[in-house]
């Protein structure tokens, strides 16, 4: 045993709900070292609603209280059962049957009379209280021995309270003379004490109210002198908000008191505002900690906290009605606000919110949604003549309202936190009510419509607590490119995170037929195996949604296709703030129409589209002419090789073997597409090209520039065999090009050129054998751009222009500079 100083527990009924509950309870206690230990319990999990429900029967004279007492008793004597054995058993079960016919006959008074009174409920409630102490003090005696355990102190002998409109109070000092009479100075082990029921000065029976076990055990805390009062429920701790409704919600360490009866005050279940007070005055820490979990450390909640967090928690209430009173007549006239509380008081109605402008025209007010109409009523009597003579105007009432708070005691004297606060909810495209914050910057409270309250929440939340450069990410075509995406993600992620604070939760991947939808985040190790096991049908209004989550900041699509109807898309995931990253062309080759609404709806949704791997693969092409652009060039002219397949096939081909046979070749080893008149068409290199000539302004469309296409016009059509097949019959006419340029000290190379008037071509040329174009690697990519600062020596960029690794590294790139602007301009 270690110190002689009080420690309190306290065990909800979520911790009581079995047999198993109570064992487990009972090893946690059994590994405290303390001398002095004061263990306060709850009714066994749902007994409290189930006793006050036999009153309920019994004053509708429903015979079924009987039976339901029956179903109580056996509950109880199975958990007993399980418990412990013998005499003790016997004692138990004894001394529950004296309590059932006690029940019995206040049950039976019920009947008579048609109605329970309160303080037939509060007796009859307070049982379940009384039987887990009971339970709990015997089998900790079986299993300590009666030197250690087997003490239960009913709290009726001690707690004695007056009850007002504010709830019960303790009279304290009534209350520790009867503790020292009950548990002697010198006390040593564990004594296990009821919950919930108190005495009132008369010395009858009450209850300290619904959660009223926590405050029994905060009471015995500060009349035991105690330094400690730890409360086990069924949560690791205090969370930062609801994790229900917020999946990214994390455990709070430490907080002040007054932290914690905001939190409490505004929602938090987890600990009752008046559990607070004994604590308080008394410097008793208070730890929230899991029965279920008891090596976690759980939160602790003292006077002052070492968390340096400016936000500790991020709650709401629901519920409620704004009432709002306007009126020209109310400007610099006083006593209407203490008309229109003294009104409400009368009625009973508690208001939870106030908020009035420096105006005075108005005063607007959240209260219960449940007593909207009484509210209404009562301040249109205490207002009658001021409504009838047009000084008051209105009187409005809205219902199906939620108050939303952010709560920390840094925020005081921190500037920003408020516009952090509400440039969230704006970007959620929540609208915001009313506003409330009191002068000591703790709480800062705003009311919105109820249906929009969990999406405020997560965007509050992920605002405060995550980082700006959290991105929820979905991949759109798992084939050979974004299979390599999401390889090379899954290997630098946690670098990222570590290094940058980057955090990429891909957490949607879709292909041609089905996709794959994670809440958190995707295992990037064994995405195949989700994606191959998962029978979800592509639907992309529901993979946009998925990705686009409310409690994660942004939301980035990115598509590994080339597949024109996904380009299709982008325009609204755009407008709607999704983020659009992609090596597919066809969005910004099409129709101009189109490519100019995407910049448009970007501008409306205020989100990105980078497309750098659309040209040149991760070749910095598109970046280059922006650069150049941005910082006062003018580029005259771009002439580049923008195939690697049909830079490869050039390379290659020296006229000693057939045109058809590397054509075959190539495809064999991936070189090219499956079907290598995708290749040989241009139509790729001309789309690459009016991406280019977009970039420098031009409205330039396919179909306004000549594009030489390299497959014999009686071989487009049929399949790709009879096309590999057939040809052969045309290597002569590609053996008479190569010669004829051999002859000059030519290359054949296939270009795409542009210059500044419009001018644009795709075709073959023959170029001098000392140009670069005649000098490349296999299957590279090299552009010139000649521009007024590079005009002797034009600017070159070259190297691998196609590969699936080589695309994906791009397509990386640019998820990476968008988190860069998305990161408030931190650079990765």
């Amino acid at each position: 045993m270690s110190g002689n100083i009080w420690k309190i527990h306290k065990f909800g009924g979520s911790s009581l709900a079995d047999a198993g509950c109570f064992g487990r309870v009972a090893k946690i206690i059994a590994a405290m070292p303390n001398a002095k230990i004061g263990v306060v319990v709850s009714a066994m999990g749902g007994m409290t609603n189930d006793l006050l429900g036999l009153c309920g029967l019994a004053e509708r004279d429903d015979s079924r209280y009987r039976a339901k007492l029956n179903e109580i008793g056996a509950r109880y004597s199975d958990t007993a059962k399980q418990l412990v054995g013998g005499d003790a058993l016997v004692a138990l079960l004894d001394q529950w049957d004296k309590d059932a016919g006690d029940i019995g006959d206040l049950l039976r008074a019920i009947v008579m009379v048609k109605s329970a009174p309160q303080r037939s409920r509060d007796v009859i409630a307070g049982y379940g209280e009384i039987w887990s102490a009971r339970l709990l003090a015997a089998h900790l005696e079986a299993k300590l021995g009666s030197d250690r355990a087997g003490r239960w102190v009913d709290a009726r002998k001690i707690i004695t309270v007056r009850h007002s409109d504010l709830g019960p109070s303790v009279i304290w000092d009534e209350s520790r003379r009867k503790i020292a009479q009950e548990i002697q100075a010198d006390f040593s082990g564990i004594a296990v004490m009821t919950g919930f029921i108190a005495v009132d000065e008369s010395g009858l029976q009450t209850t300290l109210g619904r959660n009223g076990s926590d405050f029994s055990a905060s009471i015995f805390a500060a009349l035991t002198g105690a330094d400690e009062l730890d409360i086990w429920t069924d949560v690791n701790g205090v969370m930062s908000a609801d994790p229900n409704r917020v999946p990214e919600a994390e455990l709070i360490n430490t907080l002040s008191y007054n932290e914690a009866m905001e939190l409490a005050y505004f929602g938090a279940k987890v600990i009752h505002p008046q559990t607070l007070g004994p604590a308080i005055d008394n410097n008793i820490v208070v730890v929230i900690r899991n029965s279920f979990n008891p090596e976690h450390p759980g939160s602790r909640i003292g006077a002052v906290t070492a968390n340096d967090d400016q936000i500790k928690g991020i709650t709401a209430i629901e519920g409620m009605a704004l009432v709002n009173l306007e009126g020209t007549g109310m400007i610099g006239v006083p006593g209407t606000a203490d008309r229109l509380f003294a009104a409400l008081k009368n009625a009973g109605v508690s208001v939870t919110l106030i908020s009035q402008g420096s105006s005075e025209h108005s005063i607007c007010i959240a209260i219960p949604g449940s007593l909207a109409d009484r509210a209404r009523a009562v301040i249109c009597d205490a207002f009658a003549e001021e409504l009838a003579g047009g000084q008051i105007q209105s009187v409005d009432v809205t219902p199906e309202q939620s108050i939303v708070a952010v709560v920390g005691d840094r925020m005081a004297g921190s500037p920003g936190i408020a516009a952090r606060f509400f440039t969230n909810l704006g970007r959620a495209g929540v609208n915001v009510r009313a506003i409330a914050q009191g002068s000591s910057e703790r709480n800062i409270s705003a009311v919105i419509d109820s249906k929009d309250v969990t999406r405020a929440l997560r965007a509050v939340h992920s605002g405060f607590y995550l980082s700006a450069k959290t991105i929820s990410v979905g991949v759109i075509g798992a084939g050979v490119v974004g299979g390599a995406l999401l390889d090379q993600i899954n290997r630098q992620q946690e670098r990222l995170h570590d290094q940058f604070n980057l955090d990429i939760r891909v957490r949607a991947i879709a292909r041609s037929s089905t996709m794959f939808l994670d809440e958190r985040r995707i295992e990037l190790s064994d995405w195949r195996d989700s994606i191959a096991a998962s029978r979800t049908p592509v639907d992309m209004e529901a993979f946009a949604n998925h990705v686009q989550a409310d409690h994660l900041p942004h939301a980035v699509i990115i598509d590994c296709t080339a597949d024109e109807g996904i380009a299709g898309r982008y325009a609204g995931w755009l407008e709607r703030g999704i983020h659009v990253v992609t090596p597919n062309k066809k969005a910004f080759s099409g129709g101009q129409d189109y490519y100019d609404s995407l910049r448009v709806s970007a501008s409306r949704g205020r989100s990105h589209f980078l497309y750098e791997t659309t040209v040149g693969a991760a070749l910095p092409i598109i970046k280059t002419i922006r650069d150049l652009v941005d910082t006062g060039d003018h580029i005259r002219s771009i002439k580049g090789i923008l195939s690697g397949t049909l830079a490869y096939l050039f390379n290659v081909y020296d006229g000693t073997k057939p045109f058809s046979e590397i054509v075959a070749e190539a495809r064999a080893s991936g070189f090219t597409e499956p079907d290598p008149r995708d290749d040989l068409s241009g139509m790729d290199v001309a789309r690459k090209l009016t991406i280019l000539a977009r970039e420098l302004g031009q409205n330039l469309e396919i179909g306004d520039f000549p594009v030489e296409n390299l497959i014999p016009e009686d071989l487009r059509d049929g399949t790709v065999d009879e096309f590999l097949r057939d040809l052969s019959q045309y290597d002569s006419e590609m053996k008479s090009l190569y010669e004829t340029a051999r002859a000059n000290g030519k290359s054949l190379r296939y270009v795409a050129t542009l210059n500044d008037q419009g001018d644009a071509a795709v075709g073959l040329q023959k170029v001098p054998a000392d140009d670069p174009f005649s000098n490349m690697k296999l299957t590279d990519n090299l552009v010139q751009f000649s521009t007024e600062r590079y005009a002797a020596n034009p600017l070159v960029i070259q190297g691998p222009g196609a590969g699936p690794a080589v695309t994906a590294g791009g397509v990386f790139g640019d998820l990476l500079k968008l988190a860069a602007v998305l990161g408030d301009g931190i650079h990765i």
